[in-house]
């Protein structure tokens, strides 16, 4: 029987060491059988985990708080890249300045369950109102299965349903190329309010259940997406060859690219100040009663000799 993997963005390059260590035969040579399936928004990914619907998740490493309270059932077990890694793209014809979030103001943004978080705190933090500053809400076309966040709310700009969007890298370079937005904001490369970039980050998570029944598997997994990893820091292209079972001509056109601008941050450690700061911000935006959680509550540490392997 297939590993099923869920990630919550499919056509994106937030998740693409999942998608890799699948398509390249990772997965395979460490003698597992796995496929990755697009399951919106992260909150329905993470309860599907929960529920034993699906065995892994690559999803935002804050997100499986919204179906396991207090980190109760469930571990992080690698990071799949380093750094909160979401775009914020405004109407190109707008007067925005990089970094410059006040330009949000008045404005109307899309962005989805889950990543949502970050830009809330990003805004709050640089002390613009999220509720009554600007209008946030969803992008229609992506509410249905099988739509990829980033790829339909770069469509709503054009269609002017949007002023501004905030969603993954190819979202943003879709736009950005198209000639019909800007990006404000990098929060992977720090252009938010200082302490954004650490926010969250894209991780594989699991379940106590599947590490305490099966850890061989669960280190095999592990030792997959970071293989993933390493190949594609070191060869950019084979981004390619992965992205061509699930992405359309244009966005496969794209992957590539970037992949090689996001590989330095293809770190699969997850450090104790990390956890402090994901804690932090989980607490600040009320799904976690306390900030101060132990590492190993938040971790699988006895997976961290499988992130140098």
């Amino acid at each position: 029987m297939s590993l099923r993997i869920a990630i919550p963005d499919m056509i994106s390059p937030s998740y693409f060491p999942v998608i890799a260590a699948v398509e390249l035969g990772f997965f395979a040579a460490e003698g597992l059988d796995a496929k990755v399936e697009l399951v919106f928004p992260v909150a329905e990914a993470y309860e599907k985990l929960r529920d034993g619907v699906v065995d892994f998740v690559g999803g935002s490493a804050h997100a499986p708080l919204y179906a396991f309270d207090g980190w109760r059932g469930c571990k992080l077990i690698c990071a799949l890249s380093q750094n909160m890694y979401w775009f914020l793209v405004v109407r190109a014809d707008l007067p925005a300045r990089r970094g410059d979030l006040g330009a949000v103001r008045g404005l109307r943004i899309g962005a989805a369950p889950g990543p949502v978080d970050g830009l809330r705190r990003m805004l709050t933090d640089a002390g613009i109102d999220p509720d009554a500053d600007l209008e946030i809400g969803a992008v229609p076309a992506a509410a249905g299965g099988g739509v990829s966040f980033g790829v339909a709310a770069a469509q709503a700009l054009v269609t002017g349903e949007l002023d501004g969007f905030w969603a993954n890298g190819m979202g943003a370079e879709v736009a950005v190329q198209a000639g019909t937005g800007r990006v404000v904001v990098d929060a992977r490369r720090g252009d938010g309010p200082p302490g954004s970039v650490d926010y969250t980050f894209p991780a594989f998570v699991t379940t106590d259940q599947r590490i305490d029944e099966d850890p061989k598997q669960v280190a095999a997994a592990v030792r997959a997406i970071v293989a993933a990893q390493r190949a594609l820091l070191a060869e950019p292209h084979r981004a390619t060859e992965a992205a061509c079972p699930h992405f359309p001509q244009h966005e496969t056109d794209l992957i590539a690219e970037l992949i090689a601008r996001d590989a330095p941050f293809y770190d699969p450690a997850i450090s104790p100040p990390k956890v402090r700061a994901l804690c932090e911000f989980a607490h600040g935006i009320g799904i976690l009663p306390v900030a101060d959680v132990p590492y190993e509550s938040v971790v699988a540490a006895r997976f961290r000799s499988e992130w140098a392997s």
